[in-house]
């Protein structure tokens, strides 16, 4: 189970990712993830996402998944990269499948 201040860190998982992508694809990133179900952008300047849904974890899986997609396998590592120093904090099970 997920402890709620943990449920604080999803958002800014999610918002790493897209920063690391954006770096790489360009404004295409925030595109994208705007069209992952359950993330809604809020504030892009500051990187500021909402995550919907009942599993913050299935949601980050769905946004590397959409990189990994369009973009290859070294979206993915990308996306781990920018998400780790985020996930030292989470039990090996509160960590996306994605992201391990």
């Amino acid at each position: 189970m997920i402890v709620m201040d943990k449920l604080a860190q999803f958002p800014q998982i999610a918002s790493r990712i897209i920063k690391e992508q954006e770096l790489i694809i360009g404004p295409l990133a925030w595109i994208e993830a705007q069209k992952v179900s359950d993330i809604k952008i809020i504030d892009q300047k500051q990187g500021q996402i909402d995550l919907g849904g009942t599993d913050p974890k299935q949601v980050i899986d769905r946004l590397v998944a959409r990189y990994d997609r369009l973009f290859g396998r070294a979206s993915r590592e990308v996306s781990k990269e920018a998400a780790a120093p985020l996930l030292v904090s989470l039990a090996p099970d509160d960590i996306p499948s994605s992201l391990r």
